[in-house]
């Protein structure tokens, strides 16, 4: 049991590898991974399950304690990002489904991968976590309002129908875990060891799912859309690192915040976009969700030197 723990945290730690690979088969024999599209939605709600399972009380008392910090987080993660992305839709005149695709990845909530490379980063991990957290758990209203306030110029968005797959891939499976949490406490402690290789196993397929159903777009479109993602998390990190430094927070609290607004739940995006738009609306989130794999483990490696210099 304890060298299956090992490997899956693993597999946790190299995923952008395991991301890029999937990626690359799935391009070349596409017929092979289009079945995955219609459990998309099932494979993001395990996911969301896995992180109801590691929610605690805990989680929520860094909002008390520093509820400064935790709401310029939270305001600046669906404030900053979605606004980026329109800002570079407009700027860089791109199609329609590609806008709607970026401007889906900006309006989505942290990713749970933003944790660890706060921790990595010598940040500060419990309002990162607790960002995490909050910034999901309010997706439902906001990720789809914000949707339709900045992409209904290119397509027609439905609000109504994206707060309902929201609440049942994001916030159904993240009660269902904390219910197991609480009343299976022993039995739930067992598998958190686990759900790395789980969720890593979803993400991926989930990609892998949505390069084969756009192949043909990401050959025309690929190295505009790489370069979008790229500008994207980059301005998130820059930005954000900013805004919590205008606002004078702790240097700690400054780099939680820059690593909460760059990464972002892109698996939410892809299973979004494959849902309600065309599938090449999920393409930037499974760039992203490669990308901010690498540029993550960057920034945190930098300021692991600075913090040791």
């Amino acid at each position: 049991m304890q060298s299956f723990v090992k490997f899956s945290h693993f597999i946790g730690k190299t995923f952008a590898l395991w991301v890029l690979l999937v990626a690359v088969v799935a391009f070349l024999i596409p017929e092979q991974f289009l079945w995955i599209s219609k459990y998309i939605s099932i494979l993001l709600g395990i996911v969301m399950f896995g992180m109801g399972m590691t929610l605690s009380l805990a989680d929520f008392s860094e909002v008390v304690r520093h509820p400064k910090s935790v709401v310029i987080g939270v305001v600046s993660q669906f404030l900053l990002m979605p606004l980026i992305a329109y800002g570079l839709a407009k700027g860089l005149n791109l199609p329609p489904e590609i806008a709607i695709g970026v401007i889906l990845v900006g309006a989505c909530p942290g990713g749970t991968a933003s944790n660890v490379m706060t921790f990595l980063a010598k940040g500060n991990t419990a309002l990162s976590v607790a960002i995490t957290t909050v910034s999901t758990l309010l997706a439902p209203l906001l990720t789809p309002a914000i949707i339709y306030f900045l992409a209904r110029e290119w397509l027609e968005v439905s609000a109504s129908s994206m707060f309902m797959s929201v609440i049942k891939i994001v916030l159904l499976p993240i009660i269902l875990g904390l219910i197991v949490q609480l009343f299976l406490k022993e039995q739930a402690k067992k598998t958190v060891d686990l759900l790395p290789l789980v969720s890593v196993v979803a993400i991926v397929l989930i990609m892998a799912a949505v390069v084969a159903g756009s192949k043909e777009k990401i050959v025309e479109s690929g190295l505009l859309i790489f370069a979008v993602v790229i500008l994207h998390n980059g301005f998130g990190y820059l930005i954000g690192f900013f805004i919590a430094k205008l606002f004078k927070l702790p240097y700690n609290d400054q780099k939680a915040i820059s690593i909460e607004v760059g990464m972002q739940n892109s698996g939410l995006g892809a299973a979004l976009a494959a849902a309600h738009f065309n599938p090449i609306a999920a393409v930037p989130s499974a760039i992203f969700s490669f990308w901010h794999n690498i540029s993550g483990p960057l920034l945190a490696t930098y300021w692991t030197q600075k913090t040791k210099k």
